[in-house]
């Protein structure tokens, strides 16, 4: 496959502006490393790490790929100062940070020569991100999964505003996982893709393979972003979630929701493949994705549609 030059390809250091989302209980070292061989941008989603875990990943990650990767941090998980001591000191490169105030740690990675990327849900959120010194922003859209944006603005409209609002440069999130996606967000002025749930449905990924099976058997209108009162998240269907539904429709408080919520709720659905109790994080596009497949595959099928579709729009149309 041939190499690509832009601003986001330039800035990683990739042959392809593909990146593959840090997902919680998903994107360990495997799936990064297989992500950056294959000329896209993986990273290792530390967000359900301990400190101790995160290191082990970044070292693994090291010793299977030379090509860059990167570590996403979830800002308002706990333990984030060591998560961010442990990258420094391990030299990791690229950080993408999430759900989180980006002045809180950008300036202190930068410090250290590590390009930031700050993922957000509005274009106000990538105007704070460009003031705080991010080299880049992710605009994610309401389809995507996992964590979502209150706005709940889609990515068909998100996308141009964030082009329109900031200078650095805008990676697309929420809705992608095919080529003709990829190039469709990138004529809105995006400069790369980050994808979550494609490479979810990927052998590499650290999730139960019994999830990666309700990925890509689930149609439209399986997923939801619910649990608004806390912090939005887009699910699977399932019981847990028409328990959360149910306790929304009468009012339940929010120290009620917490409750149900419980704890490692997410670790059940997705890790150890509780279809019915766990907490099932995935956006929109599932409904599209109908196989699991290596990511190295995932990142070469994407990269050849969106070609394809490129050197002959006519065919496209």
């Amino acid at each position: 496959m041939t190499q690509f030059q832009n601003r986001v390809t330039q800035l990683f250091g990739i042959s392809y502006p593909i990146i593959q989302a840090g997902m919680i209980w998903a994107s360990g070292w495997r799936l990064a490393s297989a992500v950056s061989n294959a000329g896209g941008l993986g990273l290792i989603g530390s967000g359900s790490m301990y400190p101790d875990v995160l290191l082990e990943h970044i070292r693994n990650c090291k010793s299977a790929t030379e090509s860059p990767f990167g570590v996403n941090v979830p800002l308002l998980y706990p333990d984030i100062d060591k998560h961010i001591q442990i990258i420094i000191d391990a030299g990791v490169k690229i950080v993408f940070t999430s759900a989180g105030n980006p002045k809180t740690w950008t300036g202190v990675l930068k410090e250290h020569g590590i390009t930031v990327v700050h993922v957000v849900s509005s274009s106000k959120f990538a105007i704070k991100a460009q003031e705080a010194g991010c080299d880049a922003v992710v605009a994610e859209g309401f389809e995507a999964g996992g964590h979502n944006g209150r706005e709940e603005t889609t990515s068909m409209v998100l996308i141009p505003a964030v082009v329109n609002a900031v200078s650095i440069p805008v990676i697309a999130a929420g809705g992608i996982a095919t080529g003709r996606q990829m190039l469709a967000a990138m004529v809105m002025g995006a400069e790369g893709v980050q994808m979550g749930t494609r490479f979810v449905a990927s052998e590499e990924a650290s999730s139960h393979i019994e999830f990666k099976k309700a990925v890509i058997n689930s149609t439209e209108g399986d997923t939801v972003l619910t649990l608004k009162q806390l912090m939005p998240v887009r699910l699977l269907k399932n019981k847990f979630y028409q328990l959360v539904h149910e306790a929304e429709m009468r009012g339940a408080t929010i120290e009620e929701l917490k409750t149900i919520l419980g704890r490692a709720r997410a670790k059940k659905g997705m890790f150890e493949g509780n279809l019915e109790e766990g907490e099932l994080e995935i956006g929109a596009v599932s409904a599209i994705v109908d196989r699991i497949l290596p990511a190295g595959m995932i990142v070469k099928n994407v990269w050849k549609e969106f070609n394809e579709v490129l050197s002959n729009p006519i065919k496209m149309l």
